[in-house]
């Protein structure tokens, strides 16, 4: 039991530490020059000029980054109980964030690098990740906390992918030996699908029909 409750410790504490060192990461945007660095290298110049996608890249990354930040407080017991109103206020920024963040996501990724693989990989990581947004308030308003709790699991677990992407792109390039494009392909799928998958052996397994209990 004390092995169990260590490892659920120490998983909550590296969950925490991505989902901050990726949360503002968006900031170096906003401070440096990155039209020609890291993502945006691959980007030709007539996109990376065009007013629009530029804007929706930019609304992405940083309410993105938000929902990182604010999302993994909200599974906390301890936080909820003590903070009820800190924890519905949170909710309400994390689940804006998504929308808007999901919205320009779903834009931008018509636009993704390496083609249609790229596009409907991380185009229906945005279809899903808006909708179960949306199934985390309906079931809210409906007072149904169990369900709600079990679609936000879902839902964090797909804004988790901003994390797993940039582990599972350098892995592919430096384990696998892949060239950028055939990565991306791989990154565009392997970022959220593993994730969601995740989340719904939690919810079957170790949750069930009582609903997300959370952690102390």
């Amino acid at each position: 039991m004390e092995k169990a409750i260590q490892f659920n410790k120490t998983g909550r504490a590296i969950i925490v530490f991505f989902a901050i060192a990726v949360g503002l990461y968006p900031m170096i945007y906003y401070l440096v020059d990155m039209h020609d660095k890291g993502l945006l290298q691959s980007k030709p110049y007539s996109l990376l000029h065009n007013t629009l996608w530029h804007t929706l890249f930019y609304m992405h990354i940083t309410f993105g980054g938000i929902a990182l930040l604010t999302g993994w407080s909200q599974f906390s017991t301890k936080l909820r109980a003590k903070y009820l109103k800190a924890h519905k206020l949170i909710g309400k920024v994390y689940l804006i964030s998504v929308l808007l963040s999901g919205l320009a996501g779903l834009y931008i990724a018509f636009y993704a690098t390496g083609g249609i693989i790229s596009k409907l990989g991380f185009g229906t990581l945005a279809v899903i990740w808006l909708l179960s947004a949306v199934m985390a308030y309906v079931r809210i308003l409906q007072k149904n906390i169990p369900a709600h709790q079990n679609w936000m699991l879902r839902n964090y677990a797909l804004t988790f992918a901003a994390v797993t992407l940039r582990l599972w792109l350098p892995f592919s390039q430096i384990a696998l030996h892949l060239n950028f494009i055939k990565a991306y392909h791989i990154a565009a799928w392997l970022c959220w699908l593993p994730n969601l998958l995740f989340a719904e052996v939690i919810i079957y397994i170790f949750i069930g029909r009582k609903g997300y209990e959370g952690s102390n």
